[in-house]
């Protein structure tokens, strides 16, 4: 079967964020599935943004062996010899799993190897840029049906950190009905995914981007407003857009840093919910005490983290 790399052509590593690493198509044989492993044959594969801070090093573990990617779906083709009821799997439609180690605690990864995301890198051996993929059964989903294959390998990876994000940390209350929840720089696959499921939650959602076309399309999708965070008193506007009885948001989720930070903290209802994601600026947060008073929880999903100088970030560093 083939399966995508990245490769260099003198076989050594680039510096982080000078190199763009080229892909190499390989042929290799299709893996057998093992105990309770599946054994896919993968129909759709999607990108994130890691997958192109791999090509520029600037992902923790970069590796020239592993498969890219981490979202894909695909047809279960056969079971290893441990898997109860192996015949109900076979030619079933699952959603991968786009990493290991964190089943269901709220708090963060139960494995003691920690939570380790599929593709490009040395930290877990399996990616989705390739035919077939063997993963345990515990690790995929069934499609649901009225999605389509390129939809469904869309969700995993960015679904996940939005609803962990949005509901699992700032809570039901703070992520339905009667809500008003901020998503800034809109555009990003986090994101849209925290827009749409804040919005099918009946929430009150209202978007920054410094697009003025993406924040039409974000009204599009359900947001009730937004506003051109490159405009002097973009906060003093975004505030007029509350409904009434609103004077500030109960969540906002961001994924850049910087200066929407110091902004976004005096938008924000005392002991409720300002939650970053992703990679985002190197920046210093000139008063940590404006954080650290308002906020009930403030967290950092960062794969990049390796890359900051120490005391960079004058917040609480962990997994959303």
């Amino acid at each position: 079967m083939h399966a995508i790399t990245i490769t260099s052509e003198d076989g050594k590593f680039g510096k982080p964020g000078q190199v763009y690493y080229p892909l190499s198509l390989r042929s290799v044989p299709i893996p057998t599935p093992k105990g309770t492993e599946l054994l896919i044959k993968l129909t759709a594969a999607s990108l994130n943004h890691r997958d192109l801070f791999i090509r520029k090093h600037l992902y923790p573990g970069t590796c020239f062996e592993t498969v890219l990617l981490s979202d894909g779906v695909g047809i279960v083709a056969s079971t290893g010899p441990d898997v109860p009821h192996a015949q109900s799997w076979v030619n079933k439609r699952v959603i991968l799993n786009p990493a290991t180690g964190w089943k269901d605690a709220p708090d963060g990864p139960e494995s003691a190897t920690g939570f380790r995301i599929m593709g490009g890198t040395s930290l877990y051996d399996k990616g989705t840029l390739q035919e077939y993929i063997t993963l345990d059964m515990s690790e995929v989903e069934e499609a649901p049906e009225h999605l389509s294959d390129a939809e469904a390998a869309a969700l995993p990876l960015t679904g996940l950190t939005a609803w962990r994000a949005l509901v699992t940390k700032a809570g039901e209350a703070n992520s339905s009905t009667g809500a008003a929840i901020l998503v800034t720089g809109i555009g990003g696959g986090v994101a849209l995914m925290a827009l749409r499921f804040a919005a099918a939650r009946g929430a009150d959602v209202y978007v920054t981007s410094s697009s003025e076309e993406k924040i039409k399309q974000a009204v599009e999708l359900g947001a009730r407003g937004g506003v051109n965070y490159k405009e002097t008193g973009w906060e003093k506007k975004l505030m007029s857009m509350l409904p009434n009885g609103k004077t500030k948001f109960d969540a906002i989720i961001d994924g850049a840093g910087g200066e929407v930070v110091e902004k976004g903290v005096k938008l924000l209802k005392v002991r409720r919910f300002f939650l970053l994601y992703a990679h985002f600026k190197l920046w210093v947060f000139p008063s940590p005490h404006l954080l650290v008073l308002p906020c009930r929880a403030c967290e950092v999903k960062t794969h990049l983290l390796s890359y900051l100088p120490p005391c960079s970030l004058s917040i609480y560093c962990g997994l959303i």
